[in-house]
């Protein structure tokens, strides 16, 4: 039998004054012990959305459940169940990160013994034995940001909401940050991941939400989600401009062949499911018909292009399409 979602949100309306609706009839359903990616732009309503499934702010409409408590009705069941790293934690800077987590243990009903306990477990796995008896006001950004992952964890949450957890971070606090997450997903935790960088959703979520207006646009794996944009071009560069019919006769039955420009004679470009794994053949194929080749790189449709196609602008600080070179 299957298990219950461990969130499940059905017409969920958030409504601010001057008629603002910062949530618009939300559906969504997230799988247990699953990483859900909700990609999205500031402003989008993803913390509200976040806010209202820890308890933190009330719904103007709709139902939402979460680890099978309605926010509303069972509000400290779903309190008892869920872990929480918001943008803006507040943390005592006077305080340890020790004292944090044993005050956290206490404040969740454990025994001192087992508050104590638990703080040595969760200060070594989140990488801060050495710093844990300093004054939390003394960290970095990265140091306090894996404090807060800590102390959402102290009393073992089915379900854990981490609201852009990796914003203002440098990259190997992002990447321990990002290691911890696995892990935590290897160990069967449900996590609820807001974002709106559009790599970490491509490493991290089993599948993405994205959210523009209040409302969810586009939601599937990563790859789902860029397979409706379209397929991988495979971009072939020919040594001799002379080359390109017999290139485009070699290729024809491996794909769909892009119109050919007089701009970029020395450039065939082919459309094929097959992406990466298409080089291989394209390379034969163009040797049998005597064609010489300079290189081969792939392109592939991103994250942010789906977003583009789903909202019609794009995620800010959205690079460009990645090519892998071969």
């Amino acid at each position: 039998m299957s298990r219950a979602p461990a969130v499940e949100v059905r017409g969920l309306v958030r409504e601010f004054k001057g008629g603002i609706r910062a949530v618009d009839g939300l559906d969504l359903e997230v799988r247990d012990g699953e990483i859900y990616g909700f990609l999205g732009p500031n402003g989008a309503g993803k913390t509200t959305v976040v806010r209202i499934l820890t308890t933190l702010l009330r719904p103007t409409e709709g139902t939402a459940f979460v680890a099978g408590h309605d926010v509303v009705r069972e509000g400290d069941a779903v309190r008892r169940a869920i872990g929480v790293a918001l943008q803006e934690a507040a943390i005592d800077p006077l305080m340890t990160g020790r004292e944090l987590l044993r005050m956290q243990g206490a404040l969740h009903g454990l025994r001192m013994r087992d508050a104590r306990e638990r703080a040595g477990q969760l200060l070594a796995r989140v990488g801060l034995t050495e710093a844990a008896d300093r004054r939390v006001g003394g960290y970095s950004g990265g140091m306090r940001r894996r404090l807060d992952l800590a102390l959402a964890l102290v009393h073992r949450p089915h379900v854990l909401f981490l609201d852009e957890p990796t914003t203002g971070l440098d990259p190997t606090s992002r990447a321990a940050l990002w290691r911890e997450v696995r892990a935590l997903h290897a160990d069967g935790t449900t996590v609820f991941l807001t974002t709106q960088y559009l790599e970490e959703a491509e490493q991290l979520a089993d599948r993405v939400g994205i959210i523009a207006r209040g409302n969810l646009v586009a939601e599937g794996t990563p790859e789902s989600l860029k397979s409706r944009v379209g397929e991988p071009t495979v971009h072939v560069e020919l040594a001799h401009p002379g080359s390109a019919r017999a290139a485009r006769e070699a290729l024809a039955d491996l794909g769909t062949l892009e119109p050919g420009s007089e701009r970029t004679p020395c450039r065939v470009a082919l459309r094929t499911p097959a992406g990466r794994a298409a080089i291989g053949p394209v390379i034969r194929a163009l040797d049998d018909h005597g064609v010489a080749v300079e290189f081969v790189e792939v392109e592939t449709p991103t994250l942010d292009d789906v977003f583009m196609a789903v909202t019609g602008s794009h995620l800010e600080g959205a690079g460009e399409p990645d090519a892998d070179a071969a």
